[in-house]
Order: C-alpha cells, then sequence, then structure tokens
C-alpha cells in the first residue's frame, strides 16, 4: 500500500453507489489515471476494494484507518505555515473540539496558519477544496495520524457513521 491509495479509497467512499470511471477518480484528485490503476489494484489485493474494484470493502477499511494508519503513515506536526485546516482544526472535529493549536496542509492558498501536517498525497489539498465531504474524510484521517486519543475516540465515531 501507498498513501495515496488511502486516499483514492476515500474518494470512491464519497462517491457512495454512484457510477463512477477511473478517469473521474484521476481528474478530481489530480493523480494520474496510471497511478489511480495501479492503486486499485493494490487495494483489491489488500482487500480494502472487491474484485470489480467498484465496491468498498468498508469494515475492513474502518479497520485499517482505525488501527493501521497510524502506525503506516505516522505524521508529526511541523513548523508553522499556511494552509488548510486538517484534522481537529477542520470540519467537523472543529465542531466539538477546541484547540489554539490548529493543524494545516501546507498550502501557498491555504488561509490558515498552523503546524504543518504533510497530507497522504501532495494533491490533497486542491482536491478537498474541490469536494467539502471528501475534505472532511481526509481531515478526519489526519486526526487519526497525528491527535491524541480522546480526538481519535471521536474521529472513528464520525468516520463510521460516513463510511458506513
Amino acid at each position: 500500500m501507498r498513501p495515496h491509495d488511502i486516499v483514492v479509497l476515500l474518494k470512491i467512499a464519497v462517491k457512495g453507489n454512484s457510477q463512477w470511471l477511473m478517469k473521474d477518480l484521476s481528474y478530481e484528485l489530480g493523480i494520474s489515471a496510471s497511478e489511480v490503476s495501479e492503486s486499485l489494484n493494490r487495494s483489491v489485493i489488500a482487500g480494502l476494494l472487491f474484485p470489480d474494484k467498484k465496491k468498498l470493502m468498508k469494515l475492513a477499511l474502518l479497520d485499517f484507518l482505525e488501527f493501521g494508519l497510524r502506525y503506516v503513515y505516522p505524521q508529526k506536526p511541523g513548523a508553522l505555515v499556511r494552509g488548510i485546516a486538517t484534522a481537529h482544526a477542520a470540519p467537523p472535529l472543529n465542531e466539538v473540539i477546541v484547540s489554539e493549536e490548529p493543524y494545516v496542509w501546507p498550502f501557498g492558498e491555504g488561509n490558515l496558519r498552523g503546524q504543518a501536517v504533510e497530507p497522504l498525497h501532495p494533491k490533497v489539498p486542491e482536491a478537498s477544496l474541490k469536494d467539502a465531504e471528501f475534505y472532511q474524510l481526509m481531515a478526519l484521517c489526519n486526526s487519526l495520524r497525528v491527535d491524541k486519543v480522546r480526538e481519535k475516540n471521536i474521529t472513528i465515531e464520525k468516520l463510521k457513521r460516513r463510511i458506513l
């Protein structure tokens, strides 16, 4: 698995039962079609996507996000930069968690200054600006990578509501 495999899987989760093509994912995420194709193949092998490459194995994905994401793709917040809010600083967590230490994805067009958290793929901030639901899923995933236990428990509940 590669970090952008999670990005692709969460974009599929956002699409739900609607029809989509690989080229749609490629365009919307800013990831090349060949990378998306390889990502789908890896996700099938990992047991996170059905062999038809269209339907998520939702419980397996949630298990991986809850128990594996922070170990496979850990992240320590970095320097203060301008960017887009993520983790507990972004919706939906910012509605229930108040913090004076925002985390951001570094992005020149961002509107918030906070500690840098590298996204799972460099195109995530741009793709998130185009799709609010995708943005929220990616921010929740970053919470699993950087936040403390209390935030992680809230995050898991919010992810379950959105993915299942």
